[in-house]
């Protein structure tokens, strides 16, 4: 039996090592991390990640050809393949702070892997990591080698949180890269041969080291730029009157350009696009390539000002003061179906209104109230770094945040209600019933147009929704700068 050990019990290390095990089960793969809570949760009913159809892949597999272990010396020795899937951080400090990617954790794993091996590996990077961090791995274990081989491949993932499962079960493409030696080669089709076994050949693409590497860096900038750039637009449509859902849609029925990642929004969020476009950029600048960089830098700063511009627009619209008036916030996650708050632009835009002194009153169907405490509290890229993570005491708390079980207790006696991110339930709950609880006049700030601008305005609601048409009252008051 083939065996494969993932060192990092995350996002992407455990998901992807649940479809392998469910997918191939010749296979014996061992999920090993250092943190005992994370653990103890894969191998219970509450496990540490929230994924649609997750729990249905894990309970099938689990006990049988898939594990959750704390024992990380003795699965990676006994491993033939060993997946790194441990946190690529941006540093905070020293030479590349908030731009480079932090490897401690990476270098960590490849010494681990090379003190305790006894046969020959193929190791594989499946974090996402600056170009040519497999030459520097690679120098780790050949000189910590004691005679034992090692393979190193590139294998990033692809998967968008909410979707994970699905995207895992039919992948647009498997990458691959890896050296192109003999060895290098044989290794490339070993890792094939696992996908193999439910993904479609002309799927699994092959390249070299580099491009492997790169392709995931670039396969994000180029999404993240596609959010910026439709967000760019709604400003305009905002100040022409025109609409941007229409705008999006035409535009989209090119097909070169197609329908995907338009959608105006408040701001991306999640753990990878500006952490891997400022990585982007700090290569490009190592390399001599500012203008490049100057390029890149700037989908980050269209990011940044749609949510300034959110909050500007929240504060303007209600007199340009948000001081001691209660604002409910629907939505905390980055994106709905998860319960990832990482980048989520619900934390600017919250500490924005926060900074003009609101009371908020937060609801998220799956956010806890210790994680949305914690991310009001944090430092920008503390949440990718482990002792950053540890709870607050409640003294730490946000005192003039609340967190609310339902969205009409949210926004009973508010102000104004922020919807920051899309769930289903946001579409379908009784504004009528939510109208008559909150102090008049009542604002809806839609920052992912998921309400009917026009039937909420029948209700009685002042409204602003990103991208359309504004109503008089926003005219009257126009967005401060």
């Amino acid at each position: 039996m083939v065996k494969i050990c993932c060192i990092g019990a995350g996002y992407v290390g455990g998901p992807t090592m649940a479809v392998i095990a469910l997918k191939c089960p010749d296979i014996e793969v061992v999920v090993v991390d250092i943190s005992e809570p994370r653990i103890a949760a894969w191998n219970s009913d509450q496990l540490p990640i929230y994924e649609p159809g997750l729990d249905d892949v894990v309970k099938q597999c689990r006990g049988k050809n898939l594990f959750f272990s704390t024992d990380v010396e003795k699965h990676v020795a006994e491993a033939d393949i060993v997946f790194v899937s441990v946190n690529t951080p941006t540093k905070t400090q020293g030479l590349g702070a908030g731009k480079a990617a932090d490897l401690t954790y990476w270098e960590s794993a490849a010494r681990t892997i090379a003190d305790v091996s006894k046969s020959d590996k193929i190791v594989v990077e499946k974090s996402t990591v600056p170009v040519k961090t497999a030459e520097a791995i690679e120098k780790i274990l050949t000189h910590n080698s004691k005679g034992i081989k090692f393979q190193i491949l590139s294998n990033p993932e692809f998967l968008a949180e909410g979707t994970a499962i699905e995207d895992l079960f039919l992948p647009d493409r498997v990458l691959i890269g890896g050296r192109e030696t003999p060895e290098g080669q044989k290794a490339i089709q070993s890792l094939k041969s696992v996908y193999a076994h439910w993904v479609p050949e002309d799927r699994i693409l092959t390249t070299n080291l580099w491009s492997a590497e790169l392709s995931k860096l670039a396969a994000n900038a180029f999404l993240a730029q596609r959010i910026s750039s439709v967000n760019a637009m709604s400003a305009l449509c905002e100040a022409t009157g025109a609409d941007v859902a229409e705008v999006s849609y035409a535009i989209g029925k090119d097909s070169r350009i197609g329908p995907k990642f338009l959608n105006a929004s408040v701001g991306f969020g999640g753990s990878c696009f500006q952490k891997d476009i400022l990585n982007l950029v700090y290569i490009c600048e190592c390399n001599g390539l500012p203008e490049v960089a100057e390029y890149w830098k700037q989908v980050i700063k269209i990011n940044d000002h749609q949510k300034s511009r959110f909050v500007n627009r929240v504060v303007s619209s209600m007199f340009n003061t948000v001081s001691q008036k209660k604002i409910a916030i629907l939505g905390f996650a980055f994106k709905k179906d998860t319960g990832d708050t990482r980048e989520t632009p619900a934390i600017d835009v919250c500490k924005g209104l926060l900074g003009d002194k609101a009371v908020l009153s937060i609801y998220d169907p799956q956010v806890t109230e210790d994680q949305i405490q914690r991310d009001l509290i944090m430092k920008k890229f503390d949440w990718d770094h482990p002792l950053h993570l540890q709870p607050k005491s409640p003294k730490s708390s946000v005192k003039q945040v609340s967190i609310a079980w339902d969205a009409y207790e949210a926004t009973k006696g508010a102000h104004g209600i922020c919807i920051l991110t899309e769930w289903e339930e946001f579409k379908t709950i009784d504004y009528k019933k939510i109208y008559d609880s909150m102090q008049k006049p009542a604002f809806v700030f839609d920052g992912r147009n998921v309400v009917n601008a026009e039937a909420l305005r029948e209700i009685g609601f002042i409204v602003y929704s990103i991208g359309k048409p504004l109503d008089a009252w926003l005219k009257d008051m126009p967005a401060i700068a």
